[in-house]
């Protein structure tokens, strides 16, 4: 008698965890959850900067998402600020050049200007360096000047084959965990 209800329990146990893996399988659970660590804050903004200055948007998702996580007043120790961690001298160059002048520098804490101003940058990096992604977010977080000179010594390669040499441990691991959200963005949405 025990040896049959035991059976059943184990029955009845089996049952409910097929229907906890069937459940989440149709409410695709794990997508669920994913789209909660990698939101698409500010969509409006990111969707329409990103056309256009011709960029993928969650290419920019993710950049926003190593840099502030989508914390709009995200100021770091070096003075980048707002959801792309823009510096001050390099958004005003920006701004200036697509005739949306920064009144004040606080200007930048806001989404819209800030996602303007940073896709644009980006843009431009990504101009520079022939479409070059990798290369691309390496000046983003190192500057234009490391970059060049990293390629003209020969410690990283102009086609950004080898970003594993970047010198700069903190510039090495934002390339690394933007190309894994970005991945990541890529496989959820």
């Amino acid at each position: 008698m025990i040896s049959k209800k035991k059976n059943f329990i184990v029955l009845i146990a089996i049952v409910i965890i097929l229907l906890i893996v069937l459940l989440a399988k149709v409410f695709n659970v794990k997508t669920l959850i994913l789209k909660q660590i990698y939101p698409k804050k500010y969509s409006e903004y990111v969707e329409k900067y990103a056309k256009e200055y011709d960029v993928d948007p969650l290419l920019i998702f993710s950049i926003i998402k190593v840099e502030s996580n989508f914390d709009e007043k995200a100021k770091s120790s070096s003075g980048a600020k707002g959801l792309m961690q823009l510096m001050e001298a390099t958004a005003t160059e920006i701004a200036n050049k697509i005739d949306e002048p920064l009144v004040e520098q606080e200007s930048l804490l806001e989404p819209e200007k800030n996602i303007m101003i940073g896709t644009k940058y980006y843009s431009e990096l990504l101009e520079m360096y022939d479409e070059n992604m990798l290369l691309a977010l390496t000046a983003y977080n190192a500057g234009i000047g490391n970059v060049n000179g990293w390629i003209e010594s020969g410690i990283i390669k102009k086609d950004g084959s080898d970003i594993e040499n970047i010198p700069y441990k903190e510039t090495n691991m934002y390339v690394r965990k933007i190309i894994n959200n970005y991945k990541i963005y890529q496989s959820i949405y």
